[in-house]
């Protein structure tokens, strides 16, 4: 059944906001996974031609162009006020600017594959500063043994009984770091910025033009102009800010407003394992036992650290995303989704933004 079907004749039993139908959504959240999960790549295939700066220049640039477009169409006016402009700056800093620089100087010197895995231990983080930093986050045993489990993947990544002779130190280091920053930008949006009343859109907006801004004062201090520009490095840093930044965006807030955060958030496990299957299928990266391996407990432990009590006292949240992204995420409040079964009437009426996905590198 086509998506325009499905979304015309949506089942009976779909609970409130779930306008479309299930084909059409699933579309949408696979769209995510497979560009989050390419970002990785993306980036590889970008350092060929460009230095790391230049990569995350050019992604937030074409990223910002794909949400001016979407603004002009909907009319939406950038954010007003100098302290929201102050807080986006700061949101745009640790949930764009420096993930992305981060991640593509890390792949100078690791397998994309690498990468795409250390970003997902960003519900990791999130949960463990969640538990400093959010008072209404109480620790579970649940979530704690997730949280030691995630942990223990990353040092079977990294190969700890061989004294972390495997993956560059530094280069790991580095991803490791970026996937810390988006749960430390999504805690300070939600501390700044839950209450907002911009749109997601136009505080995404000028979020993402806050951190472009910051990437072109800084990147001529520390590059010169590529002696060659290749076709393919181009074309993937066009594919990383248009899709994996700017549509990736817009789709992952119409999905969490559909469907709610709670399905939403899935896709973060699904994008290492895209990212490593496109590294050893089109690059020809290899992967040693541990990897996989590693990787497999890492979103065990990334799973169970976003467990809920059982009883749904809480709205469900996004998980600390999307990011390639998620993405994402990203620093900017959804329209409004509620958890599954929850009637338009029974939502808070100044909701929380959603976490951006730690998926969106």
């Amino acid at each position: 059944m086509s998506s325009a079907t499905a979304s015309s004749a949506p089942t009976p039993t779909a609970p409130p906001g779930r306008a479309r139908g299930p084909l059409h959504w699933r579309v949408r959240f696979a769209f995510l996974a497979l560009v989050w999960g390419f970002s990785f790549l993306f980036m590889k295939v970008g350092t060929r031609s460009f230095a790391p700066f230049q990569v995350t220049l050019g992604r937030l640039v074409f990223g910002t162009a794909v949400l001016a477009v979407a603004m002009a169409v909907k009319r939406e006016r950038l954010p007003r006020g100098a302290r929201t402009w102050g807080h986006l700056a700061v949101a745009g800093l640790f949930l764009n600017a420096l993930p992305f620089s981060l991640f593509a100087y890390s792949e100078l010197t690791i397998p994309s594959t690498l990468a795409g895995i250390c970003n997902a231990t960003s519900p990791l983080w999130g949960m463990a500063l969640s538990l400093v930093a959010l008072s209404e986050d109480r620790p579970t045993r649940v979530r704690v043994a997730g949280l030691g489990l995630g942990f223990l993947g990353v040092l079977t990544v990294l190969g700890a009984w061989q004294g972390f002779h495997g993956p560059d130190a530094r280069g790991t280091a580095m991803a490791l770091l970026a996937s810390l920053s988006y749960p430390v930008g999504w805690i300070y949006v939600r501390r700044t910025l839950a209450g907002a009343a911009e749109s997601h859109l136009s505080l995404t907006g000028g979020q993402l033009l806050l951190a472009t801004a910051q990437l072109a004062v800084v990147t001529p201090l520390f590059t010169s102009v590529p002696s060659h520009v290749g076709v393919f490095p181009l074309l993937a840093v066009a594919a990383l800010g248009a899709l994996g930044t700017g549509v990736a965006m817009l789709v992952q807030y119409g999905l969490v407003a559909e469907v709610g955060p709670t399905t939403a958030q899935m896709v973060t496990y699904f994008v290492p394992i895209i990212a490593a299957g496109a590294g050893v299928a089109v690059l020809g990266e290899r992967l040693s036992w541990s990897t996989p391996v590693g990787a497999v407990i890492v979103l065990a432990g990334a799973a169970l650290s976003q467990a809920r009590p059982g009883h749904g006292a809480r709205r469900a949240r996004a998980a600390a995303s999307t990011a390639p992204g998620q993405p994402v995420r990203s620093g900017a409040r959804p329209p409004a989704p509620a958890p599954d079964g929850v009637r338009p009437a029974e939502r808070p009426a100044r909701p929380e933004p959603a976490a951006p996905a730690s998926t969106n590198p």
